[in-house]
């Protein structure tokens, strides 16, 4: 929960103070905590004209849309930055707003919504109070470790170049979170700024388990300049993006004979090949004691209800979008009971676990600001038919979820 301090003079509308969100695997912008089941990040004009005009059919697998918030920077005394949301300001009273992500032009066309609960007094960022605040906002905050200075650059590889498995919180969030402050402080203080709200899709899972997949087999949308154009070229032509339409792009597991986090991040996922992919989603599959091989087929059937969507929605290409896939590390009692109480295995030899009650899973897809479709706000490129780049992707995780549940 967030704490409460008294307001400081002059301020006179209660305002809810972002937090960095936990639990971002992935990405390059940062997600930030509005309330429990409530995130926000930076408003972008072609993210914003896809939730507005989402199709009925794909709304089961996107976050709810929740409206615009206006926020804007404080510092104290000390220099320590804040965000701040503004929920009962009014867009249009005011002439200061901008987009966050740069587009100006659709911050006087909403109105506010609020997610319900939310007021909250001010309170500053100090490096012990974001410690804390991290610790705390985690429901298996007795994992968290309270050292987060290595935080600052991406999760740190061995003289040979390997990533080391994290025994503990995942900090690409507080990573994102430290370079956005750092853009962010070139503004004033007193122009606001326009976020999304969105649904947090993980609020309801205890020890939240994700996978977060960059999807297709192009990256770049059709504004990109030429050096943008060839930079993610170049990583698709270097990753499993080109082979498979799929890469990793972040992954916490939540590991039950540690009671720890195992954390992967993109720089991970970009070095993996075909193989090391797929023995990637069998570790994201393996809580330290065994596979939870009950979670193979619920994935698969909500991946193929999502490839029959996808394989209807003409003119929609999906670039640089990621798909989440989520469940929960904390089994059911009913999964756990039939291994007795002191049954551990190798991390590297998980011993598959059959016939337990299949545990509640999700796929959602994420980050749209590049997605574009027939009739999208400054698209100027139309395409024809679906995304095939997506549906290749899509059939390829399938497939390789599949022969995971064979035993292959």
């Amino acid at each position: 929960m967030v704490g409460q301090s008294p307001l400081e003079p002059g301020e006179s509308r209660a305002a809810v103070l972002l937090e960095p969100f936990v639990h971002q695997v992935g990405g390059h912008m940062s997600m930030l905590q509005y309330d429990e089941t409530t995130v926000c990040k930076p408003l972008v004009s072609q993210e914003l004209s896809f939730y507005e005009s989402l199709p009925l059919a794909m709304r089961q697998f996107t976050p709810q849309y929740k409206g615009i918030v206006s926020v804007h920077l404080k510092r104290d005394s000390r220099g320590n930055l804040a965000l701040l949301a503004s929920p009962s300001l009014q867009a249009e009273s005011c002439g200061r707003q901008e987009s966050a992500g740069g587009d100006p032009s659709v911050a006087m066309r909403h109105r506010h919504r609020r997610a319900a609960g939310s007021d909250c007094t001010i309170r500053k960022w100090s490096h012990s109070q974001l410690t804390k605040s991290f610790r705390d906002s985690c429901p298996g905050k007795m994992l968290l470790r309270t050292d987060l200075q290595y935080c600052t650059d991406p999760l740190l590889e061995d003289e040979n170049g390997n990533q080391p498995e994290r025994k503990s919180h995942n900090p690409w969030g507080l990573h994102c979170h430290r370079q956005q402050l750092s853009r962010l402080s070139k503004h004033n203080e007193n122009k606001l700024l326009q976020f999304l709200l969105l649904e947090n899709v993980v609020s309801r899972y205890s020890y939240p388990c994700i996978l977060d997949l960059k999807m297709g087999t192009r990256q770049h949308g059709d504004d990109a300049s030429e050096e943008k154009k060839a930079r993610h070229i170049r990583k698709c032509q270097q990753s499993t993006s080109a082979s498979l339409g799929v890469r990793l792009c972040g992954m916490q597991v939540y590991q039950a004979d540690t009671g720890h986090f195992l954390c992967k991040d993109k720089y991970f996922g970009r070095k993996l090949s075909a193989e090391g992919f797929r023995q990637t989603l069998r570790q994201f599959l393996c809580n330290g004691n065994q596979l939870r091989t009950e979670l193979l087929e619920p994935i698969v059937l909500r991946l193929k209800a999502l490839l029959s969507v996808i394989r209807k929605q003409s003119s929609y290409r999906f670039y640089s979008s990621s798909l989440l896939i989520i469940y929960d590390g904390q089994e059911h009692k009913e999964s756990t009971a039939a291994l007795g109480n002191h049954l551990h295995f190798p991390r590297t030899n998980c011993t598959p676990l059959q016939g337990a009650q299949h545990s509640r899973v999700d796929v959602r897809m994420i980050d749209f600001a590049h997605t574009t479709f027939k009739g999208s706000k400054g698209n100027h490129t139309t395409h024809d038919g679906p995304d095939q780049g997506y549906i290749f992707g899509l059939e390829n995780l399938i497939r390789i979820l599949q022969s995971l549940s064979e035993g292959k």
